[in-house]
C-alpha cells in the first residue's frame, strides 16, 4: 500500500509537531480530567457534559492520528533545481488579474499548510495548479468556479 506524501515547507512542518506536542502533552490531560469531573456528576446516559468531553477526546484523538501521519510522510519542498522566477511549491508569487485587476499575492505551499486567509493556497488549487511551472511575465489563464480569469504574474520569491 502506497501512503500519501504531504509535501511542505520546514515552517510548515514544525507548526504540525507544535501542535501535535500541545495535543499531547496538554489538550490530552485537560480533556481526561473534564471526564473525571463529568463522572462525578453521576448517571453517564443522561450526562451532556461526560458526552461532549467523550466527543472532544475522540476529535483529539483522530487529529493526533491525522498529525502523526502528515508528519511521518512529510515531504521537505526542495527548490533547487528550480529557476528563481519560475513558480513552484515552497515560493511566494504575485500577480494582476487582466486587464486591470487588484495586485494578490500567494504562497504556494502543501495542502496540509495551506491557509488561504493568510495567503498560503495549496498546490492542489485551481490557482496553483494554472500558475506552478510558469515564469515572471507570463499571462496565464485560471479556471475558477466562478470563470476563467486572466492574470499577469509579477514577481516570484522565495517563501
Amino acid at each position: 500500500m502506497v501512503e500519501k506524501v504531504y509535501p511542505m515547507t520546514v515552517e510548515g512542518k514544525e507548526k504540525l509537531e507544535q501542535e501535535l506536542e500541545e495535543l499531547k502533552t496538554v489538550k490530552r490531560g485537560e480533556i481526561i480530567e473534564r471526564i473525571k469531573i463529568a463522572r462525578g456528576f453521576g448517571d453517564l446516559s443522561e450526562n451532556s457534559e461526560y458526552e461532549s468531553a467523550k466527543d472532544e477526546q475522540a476529535f483529539v484523538e483522530g487529529r493526533i492520528t491525522t498529525l502523526e501521519n502528515m508528519i511521518r510522510f512529510a515531504q521537505i519542498i526542495d527548490n533547487d533545481g528550480v529557476d528563481n522566477d519560475e513558480v513552484s511549491l515552497g515560493k511566494k508569487v504575485t500577480f494582476v488579474e487582466q486587464p486591470d485587476g487588484d495586485e494578490e499575492e500567494y504562497t504556494i505551499v502543501g495542502s496540509a499548510e495551506s491557509d488561504p486567509f493568510s495567503g498560503k493556497i495549496s498546490n492542489d488549487s485551481p490557482i496553483a495548479q494554472a500558475l506552478i511551472g510558469k515564469k515572471v511575465g507570463e499571462e496565464v489563464t485560471i479556471q475558477t468556479p466562478g470563470g476563467d480569469m486572466l492574470v499577469k504574474i509579477t514577481k516570484v520569491a522565495q517563501a
